[in-house]
């Protein structure tokens, strides 16, 4: 049986990534930006999450709202309809979660990346991003960005260990 979850769930350089983040913060324009610039829409506003014999953990929209965006404003629109078949998938195995919080000179968010924070869905471990909503800010800039971050750690260290780890040799050898 699915769980499921609510926000928007995205395939970003073929990487499934999962929107959260409270009511009205950005998730369903998010999605919609990031279907423009050519990545595609799995669901919105509720994602079916299924861990499966693979060990991943797919998500899919329910079929009474699969390829549909609700943005505010506009209303309800077919993201197939508006972008052709090309601009959404049926389902993707999710690898990466993207809090969108709403800025404010009080938010605490990373500055620097040295630790990747992880939250379990499904029983699957997934790496996590929390991203600050602020005006004139492009979100799916920011979610195209930690999917190509999450890869590069996939390969090695990140960027922000390896500038640690140069700044201590330096430290060390003055």
């Amino acid at each position: 049986m699915a769980a499921r979850a609510w926000g928007a769930l995205v395939e970003v350089q073929g990487v499934g990534v999962l929107l959260g983040g409270p009511s009205g913060v950005g998730k369903s324009e998010c999605a919609l930006e990031l279907v423009r610039r050519g990545h595609a829409l799995v669901a919105d506003d509720v994602v079916e999450l299924e861990r499966r014999e693979d060990g991943l953990l797919w998500g899919r929209a329910p079929a009474v709202i699969r390829h549909h965006l609700e943005l505010r404003g506009i209303g309800v629109v077919s993201a197939l309809e508006l972008f052709g078949p090309q601009a959404v998938r049926e389902e993707t195995p999710v690898s990466l979660v993207c809090h969108l919080q709403p800025w404010s000179p009080e938010l605490d968010v990373e500055r620097v990346g040295l630790d990747q924070p992880t939250e379990v869905w499904g029983g699957v471990e997934l790496p996590v991003f929390f991203l600050p909503a602020r005006p004139a800010t492009s979100l799916a800039s920011l979610v195209e960005v930690a999917v190509r971050e999450t890869r590069a750690r996939r390969r090695g260290p990140s960027a922000a260990q390896r500038l640690d780890e140069r700044l201590r040799r330096g430290a060390t050898s003055s």
